[in-house]
């Protein structure tokens, strides 16, 4: 199979859809880790951005750096599950009016074309974790995993119906409002299946303080929320809270 004359397969892809391509022809991309055999669920992850800026993203960018520890990671602990991890690189920088949005949704489509009908984990950081909740709607996702999310007031929430949410946001977080998650966990809890929240003690947006608990938290999260591991004995306690507990969960 072929997009745009090029070979999807591990590695980079680069490929068009019409509703994701900018009126300059910037186009999205995805870097693919694919597992050992069969592919039983996608995981997408979305890194941040800025909050306006049509300048076109790069997979150099730092806040891309800062998510590919996440993918390898993932992939190390899920190739002998089923597991394919990939990671979006935008068009713009920007949110916009929703760019990286529609880039996951492009994504989604690109790997649900590859890879059939499986469950996808959206897994995105700051202003990806607000993109990547409002793509919960996709009919691929199961999930959504965001780390430090960017939530302003006024987030839809229909869309997160029968999808499970893990938020997780710093304490220390002085780039995007640790309230915002707590806002948007306790909102949600009225459509999604399952909601938990977790406060990030000593540690702030960029997950570089006690980076260890993210990408672990993170690994939990996405393999658990997939089904391809038993839910960790923190998140089947997390799910089980009240949901004013759930989502002031401190670690």
């Amino acid at each position: 199979m072929a997009i745009s004359g090029r070979p999807l397969r591990a590695g980079r892809v680069d490929a068009l859809a019409s509703a994701a391509v900018t009126p300059n022809g910037l186009l999205p991309g995805l870097t693919l880790r694919k597992p050992r055999g069969t592919v039983r669920a996608v995981a997408l992850i979305a890194h941040g951005g800025r909050s306006r800026s049509t300048d076109p993203a790069s997979r150099l960018d730092p806040t891309a750096l800062r998510m590919y520890p996440f993918l390898h990671g993932l992939h190390a602990a899920g190739r002998g599950s089923g597991l394919a991890v990939a990671q979006l690189r935008y068009r713009l920088v920007g949110f916009n009016e929703g760019d990286p949005v529609t880039d996951l949704e492009w994504a989604l489509d690109r790997l649900r074309e590859r890879f059939g009908e499986v469950p996808a984990c959206l897994l995105g950081h700051s202003m990806g974790g607000r993109a990547s909740l409002r793509a919960a709607g996709h009919p691929s996702v199961s999930a959504v995993v965001a780390l430090a999310p960017w939530l302003p007031e006024g987030e839809p929430l229909r869309q997160v119906a029968g999808r499970t949410l893990v938020l997780a946001h710093g304490q220390q977080d002085r780039v995007t409002d640790p309230a915002g998650s707590l806002r948007f966990a306790l909102a949600a809890r009225a459509f999604a299946d399952r909601v938990c929240r977790f406060e990030i003690e000593r540690s702030g947006h960029s997950m570089l303080q006690r980076a260890r608990l993210w990408h672990g938290l993170a690994r939990e999260a996405v393999l658990g929320s997939l089904a391809l591991q038993p839910l960790s004995p923190r998140l089947a306690a997390a799910f089980a809270l009240p949901a004013d507990r759930a989502a002031r969960i401190v670690l």
